[in-house]
């Protein structure tokens, strides 16, 4: 049994589907686990929808709301003219429009957005794009079966970034999924979509699509993890800074942890951890060049100094000054308290006797937490950061990659520096509009003639 996902651009219109399906026939013999993205934008425009009603642009919100039931009516009758699902298809689409040009006369009345009614506006992609590529399988003569996430997908109710029952996603797994594979079914269902113990829709935040493919993954024991995208796999760097970035073809676990969460934007941060739990490997493959290489991640790969380089803008320093760090235990753990209680993720830290310093990409919460610190010491911020992410399983061996990597740099000024605790992700803190220099910089330095 194998998971196969595939995003946005990958199911964006009826060619990218008819792909979609030419992949995965060529698997049947692997029990593939269809999980499909929303058509290419569909979510953004589904949450700018909601975000227009609910500041009483209504007219508006409706225009995208047809523009959006065009386009899904558009593709679906292009994959299933002719045959008995398109007029159910057809009519669940409008349906489902219907309901949602009710939900934004009912935001526009109540004037805000609740985290909930987010959710039940942003999975409408999935649902949908799932059922249409259910249905195309079909058409095309293969036993394509919708199976709604929210049969199989248990979270919490921490609606926008749900958090995964792993315990009830595998006992729904066994229950909806593998019967189907029994039976030489193909399941096709929308990734980042859930729901609670009692059927109320979840996401797992956005990029969750990945997530599924790995919780599916993890809950049925599949041999291997598919995450089918828009380019040829993992690169050294995002090419659209680094036109020279080159294809890696295996990488360890931890090394492709550390690149999505410092930037690299083929995999979702959280994809990796059911995966490793279980030791599935996971590849990423090109759906407009099936026949490449990919990129493979695994347990083993080759012991390199240094394998990619990832960058992220407009990250926001916090710096706190105290002379009450000094010898006082439990200070640190108290600070960090602090960020818990606000649900606010921390990237980048450092310390030294009297002062942390840490970057934050999530500032909504941004303003209660200074002033939960103000009350340990003083406070400052830097807005405009940027963080780079040298990784690499032996950055750390014997120091020579590390030394490198300042001297790249040049006349590039540092904020900040950390090495991770596995010593495989050298951590830079620059200002912001230096980012893409400096990325250009360290991948001349690093990979120009080099092997990945």
């Amino acid at each position: 049994m194998i998971v196969c996902k595939f995003g946005g651009t990958s199911v964006a219109d009826a060619d990218a589907i008819g792909r979609v399906i030419d992949i995965i026939v060529s698997k049947r013999e692997q029990q593939p686990v269809v999980i499909v993205s929303a058509l290419g934008g569909a979510t953004n425009q589904l949450l700018d929808i909601a975000h227009k009603a609910a500041n009483g642009e209504l007219l508006v919100a409706v225009q995208i709301i047809e523009q959006l039931r065009d386009r899904h009516l558009r593709e679906a009758a292009t994959l299933l003219a002719g045959t008995p699902d398109a007029d159910e298809v057809a009519h669940d689409i409008s349906v489902t429009f219907d309901e949602l040009a009710h939900l934004a006369e009912a935001f526009r009345t109540l004037g805000y957005l609740t985290p909930r009614s987010l959710d039940t506006v942003a999975a409408i992609g999935e649902l949908l794009s799932s059922q249409i590529v259910a249905a195309a399988f079909r058409q095309r003569g293969f036993p394509g079966v919708y199976v709604d996430a929210r049969d199989v997908m248990r979270t919490n109710d921490f609606f926008t970034k749900a958090e995964p029952d792993t315990d009830g996603i595998a006992s729904a797994a066994q229950q909806r999924i593998i019967p189907l594979l029994q039976q030489g079914k193909i399941p096709v269902m929308g990734g980042f979509v859930g729901a609670t113990g009692s059927r109320v829709t979840t996401t797992l935040g956005r990029g969750g699509s990945d997530y599924s493919a790995s919780l599916i993954g993890a809950a049925i024991e599949a041999t291997a993890i598919e995450i089918w995208t828009d380019v040829d796999g993992m690169l050294t760097a995002d090419p659209r800074i680094i036109p020279a970035a080159r294809l890696i073809e295996r990488i360890s676990f931890d090394e492709a942890a550390e690149l999505a969460a410092f930037g690299a934007k083929v995999l979702h941060p959280a994809t990796i951890a059911p995966a490793v739990q279980l030791g599935i490997p996971v590849f990423v493959f090109n759906s407009r060049r099936p026949e490449g290489k990919g990129t493979m991640i695994a347990f083993d790969a080759p012991r390199l100094p240094v394998r990619a380089i990832a960058g992220k803008r407009s990250a926001t320093m916090v710096k706190l000054r105290s002379s009450r760090m000094l010898l006082a235990p439990g200070f640190l753990r108290r600070v960090f308290e602090v960020f818990e209680r606000h649900r606010t993720s921390v990237d980048v830290v450092t310390t030294s006797e009297v002062s942390v310093s840490v970057t934050l990409d999530d500032t909504h919460n941004l303003a209660a937490i200074l002033q939960d610190l103000a009350e340990f010491g003083d406070v400052s911020v830097e807005r405009r950061s940027g963080v780079l992410a040298i990784v690499g399983a032996g950055i750390s061996d014997g120091g020579a990659a590390l030394a490198q990597a300042i001297a790249a740099l040049g006349p590039i000024p540092v904020r900040m520096a950390s090495l991770s605790a596995t010593g495989i992700n050298f951590t830079l803190v620059v200002d912001d509009e230096q980012v893409v220099p400096a990325m250009q910089r360290l991948h001349a330095a690093f990979f120009e003639g080099g092997a990945t």
